[in-house]
């Protein structure tokens, strides 16, 4: 479960067409002043700062950045070199559950797995669709233990091509996937619940 979790999260940020719709969508050009090709160059830098192996400070190609806000970044960045670690961690655990469950001839994590694959997230992200805003503002509470996440649109432009409503829409993507994983899980438990009858 924790694996599927965290591969959709990653699969997410990865997933830079959602951004490049969204351009469109959201009107980003006229909202930051700044045409498609400086949106793209700008928001592939910061995905490559998030996952790439790096220890060099945050500078975006075209945008000038406040020292709270590359701070904020690389918070963000540690954050997801975490997540990596335990994508491993989650990934090592899982193969070792599957030999074992393989071994006793069992089957019911498939289901188990399934079932708390929709329930829990979905659980945790109720919040986030009945009042987006709300929830946005207490994620960056728990997660950081600053409020340089507020940027100043002076001083950090980068706030601008990067509206709250691409996020909302990152959390739909996350919503989509998780249940595909889940729906997938549960056939694979059906289909080998059948092979195992006969």
């Amino acid at each position: 479960m924790f694996s599927f979790l965290i591969l959709s999260v990653y699969f997410t940020l990865l997933f830079k067409p959602l951004y490049y719709m969204d351009i469109g969508i959201l009107n980003i050009e006229n909202s930051s002043g700044l045409n498609k090709g400086e949106l793209k160059s700008n928001y592939n830098y910061v995905i490559t700062y998030l996952t790439q192996n790096t220890n060099e400070e945050f500078n975006l190609p075209t945008l000038p950045s406040s020292i709270h806000g590359k701070i904020h970044f690389k918070e963000v960045k540690v954050i997801f070199d975490k997540l990596k670690i335990m994508l491993f961690f989650s990934i090592l655990v899982s193969i070792i559950g599957i030999l074992i469950n393989k071994k006793r001839k069992t089957i019911r994590y498939l289901l188990t797995s399934s079932i708390s694959l929709i329930v829990i997230p979905m659980l945790l992200l109720i919040p986030f669709l009945i009042n987006f805003d709300k929830s946005f503002t207490t994620f960056h509470h728990i997660f950081f233990n600053n409020n340089y996440w507020l940027f100043d649109i002076k001083s950090d432009p980068i706030i601008t091509i990067l509206p709250q409503s691409f996020f909302f829409h990152c959390a739909i993507l996350m919503i989509f996937l998780i249940t595909m994983c889940s729906i997938t899980l549960g056939f694979i438990y059906k289909r080998a619940k059948k092979s195992h009858s006969l």
